[in-house]
């Protein structure tokens, strides 16, 4: 490996964490209803977990409400267990053809479990980054002590430095991400 493929390698695969994280963010509750919020959801679909989003149309009619209409309604079971089997506190309404769920009004206390959740996922998310700077920091010493590639101590110590901006920019995003989604759970 190159010292350039080393820093892109590691950038790259940071970058995924970040997306992981913000993608896992998307489905933590706020006081406000959003198809995030289901649309990841795995539903028992013949046989196979199949996300919600593949299965039905979701929108939001109104800020406190989330319709669900299946496009086959022989899955209107499945997806109402699937809903109730998720762990997001959710009451969904059969009605006819669809499925409606009720956002009820976050507690104080349940935004802070909320809040809890999402700085949990933050460091879950550093520690990917920090294992991928492990990875990285690895792949520089053994530039070092290739015959092929042989680097001096000083071009080792300049690469591991710049794998370590990496991480400090990445880090910083994670607590980006995090912070504004506290803040998103904590308006009322």
């Amino acid at each position: 490996m190159t010292p350039d493929s080393i820093l892109n390698d590691a950038s790259s695969q940071m970058d995924k964490s970040i997306d992981h994280l913000k993608h896992e963010l998307r489905g933590l509750r706020t006081g406000r209803a959003s198809t995030a919020l289901v649309e990841f959801v795995r539903v028992d679909y013949y046989g196979s977990p199949t996300e919600l989003k593949s299965l039905a149309a979701i929108s939001v009619p109104e800020p406190t409400q989330i319709l669900i209409k299946p496009f086959d309604t022989g899955a209107m079971a499945e997806i109402r267990k699937a809903l109730e089997g998720a762990d997001l506190g959710l009451n969904p309404q059969t009605e006819g053809k669809q499925i409606r769920v009720n956002i009820p009004a976050l507690s104080g206390e349940r935004r802070q479990q909320l809040v809890a959740q999402a700085k949990k996922m933050g460091e879950e998310a550093k520690v990917a980054i920090r294992n991928i700077r492990r990875d990285a920091n690895k792949h520089a010493d053994q530039l070092g002590k290739d015959k092929d590639q042989h680097m001096s101590e000083d071009e080792i110590k300049t690469l591991k430095d710049e794998i370590q901006e990496i991480v400090k920019a990445h880090e910083k995003t994670v607590e980006d991400s995090v912070g504004a989604k506290a803040e998103e759970i904590t308006q009322v």
